[in-house]
């Protein structure tokens, strides 16, 4: 059997729960994966999903590990937890769900909220972010709760993320880690901690104290595993549990982004652009960076909301033909598409698309919709297809020049994880659009090894973050830009798709108004 050490990282994401076991050299050692129904919805714009069912899912993909080769229990010196952000859980005192967990999908709004004191109103007003800030309490999930499911609200004895929850059922304690906190919570994101008692974040949200879990940094033991989880998940009991990171903090990690000159695109869900920074550097003011897996440092991220959720929209609603002969082939889907998209020449001749499905906050606005211009009788489907690649790409372009304003430091190489870094076309045009290399880390599970990189520095297998990043992480394929293309998609950018929210943005109001689209949930 094996005598090395192993990590395993569990990593809850919104499609699937797997389980991963990593050796230091962040080499893949066995994976097990059960996949999620995203969500279930019983009003329109809500997403929600039983605790119990995660937690479940979990168990499956760690006892399912263990029937891999190579996945010897033994060998494993710590677990790390990583899992999607912003999905919230009600505890009862017993440590039982309270209501199903609203997922970081969830649309629902409330207009019932907790008053501001005036000082605060006043300097929100002066700051023109009050806007902004009567947004953030609508949206928090516990106000929605307190609103309209009081009993729920008093009965909740602890108010968790996701993170917190599989962490309390795995050692038995109310602990999460600071690299977890994203959400509408009373979080600190300077200091890493919960916000001082002064802060107004409390007045804003209907959450108490004693709702919320202790924390700690990334790398620190949280506590062991417990002997009802090692007997459901097969974990031997006693193994140390590490904080880790939430899911996109611990891709950046586990890409080897750890200075800040290194972009993270994340071709998820929701796609984003993280550097890492050591300085506190708001990239959209008033917008908070949000932590990172190194504790101290800072992720400085700029999203676009349903990001590769619009490549798998089309993949539903206009790749039938790709999904059946991938089928009748034997062949991955994934390579009709990519030679859909590079059947189109760069910049879909003339199709230009706005990635905004789902808008911003405040960049974009909440205004802010999806569009596509240039239509003509020459374009199919296939050009929608590489649009919508090149769409994304020309916002996390634009969100790239936004991290370095604010920072003042240069990105000079990109890495891509997620779902698309794993087509050839939309790494290659990705390059272009950037005009910088761009490279495919040596594992798709970056996630899982940023978790995996936490619990080895906890473990002390690395004296720090430095050599354990350095250890772990190194790059596969790297895509060169073409010249051609560079010099194309350049002028797209700069003369068309940077002007396109600003002429757009007034027919998004108008559009609002008439038809009440977005309505408020």
């Amino acid at each position: 059997m094996n005598t090395d050490p192993l990590i395993l990282s569990i990593d809850n994401g919104t499609q699937s729960v797997r389980a991963l076991l990593f050796d230091l050299r962040g080499n893949i050692v066995a994976k097990s994966q059960v996949p999620l129904q995203a969500y279930f919805s019983l009003q329109p714009g809500w997403a929600e999903h039983e605790p119990e069912d995660y937690w479940q899912a979990v168990c499956r993909a760690c006892q399912g590990l263990w029937k891999q080769p190579g996945a010897d229990r033994t060998a494993v010196a710590g677990v790390a937890v990583t899992t999607q952000r912003g999905t919230v859980v009600n505890l009862d005192v017993d440590g039982k769900p309270l209501r199903p967990a609203i997922t970081w999908l969830d649309q629902r709004r409330t207009g019932t909220v907790p008053p501001i004191g005036p000082f605060w109103r006043t300097a929100f007003k002066l700051a023109r972010v009050a806007s902004t800030i009567d947004f953030f309490r609508g949206e928090a999930e516990i106000n929605w709760i307190r609103a309209h499911q009081r009993e729920v609200w008093e009965a909740t004895d602890k108010f968790l993320l996701l993170s917190g929850y599989l962490n309390w059922r795995l050692c038995g304690r109310f602990l999460d880690s600071s690299g977890s906190q994203v959400a509408y919570l009373p979080f600190d994101y300077k200091r890493h901690e919960w916000a001082s008692k002064r802060d107004w974040k409390w007045q804003a949200l209907a959450v108490e104290r004693r709702m919320l879990p202790e924390l700690q940094p990334p790398g620190t033991q949280l506590g062991s595993i417990g002997e009802e989880a090692a007997a459901q998940t097969g974990i031997p009991a006693g193994t140390p549990l590490f904080a880790a990171a939430a899911d996109k903090a611990c891709e950046v990690l586990g890409a080897g982004c750890r200075e800040p000159h290194v972009g993270c695109l994340s071709y998820g869900t929701t796609a984003t652009i993280n550097t890492t920074s050591r300085r506190y550097v708001e990239v959209t003011p008033f917008v908070p960076p949000y932590p990172s897996a190194i504790p101290g440092a800072y992720s400085t991220e700029v999203q676009v909301f349903r990001g590769y959720w619009m490549v798998n929209w089309f993949k539903e609603q206009f790749g039938h033909h790709e999904q059946l002969q991938a089928l009748a082939g034997d062949l991955a889907p994934e390579q009709l598409f990519d030679r859909l998209a590079e059947s189109v020449p760069p910049g879909s001749m003339g199709l230009m698309l706005q990635p905004y499905w789902t808008p911003g906050i405040r960049v974009p606005g909440r205004e802010a919709k999806g569009a596509i211009v240039g239509f003509g009788d020459v374009h199919t489907r296939a050009h929608v297809y590489r649009a919508i690649l090149e769409g994304l790409a020309y916002a996390l372009r634009e969100g790239k020049e936004r991290i370095e304003a604010r920072s003042g430091v240069r990105i000079t190489e990109l890495r891509v994880s997620g779902g698309g870094s794993q087509s050839d076309a939309a790494m290659q045009l990705t390059a272009d659009i950037f005009g910088l290399p761009t490279a495919r880390p040596h594992v798709y599970e970056t996630s899982g090894l940023g978790a995996a990189i936490d619990a080895a520095v906890g473990l002390k297998l690395y004296p720090d973050f430095a050599s354990a990043v350095d250890a772990m992480t190194r790059v596969g394929r790297v895509f060169e830009p073409i010249a051609a293309n560079r010099a194309i998609y350049d002028r797209l950018y700069k003369r068309v798709y940077k002007k396109m929210y600003r002429q757009l943005q007034p027919l998004y109001h108008q559009i609002a108004e008439i038809t009440g689209y977005p309505q408020q949930l």
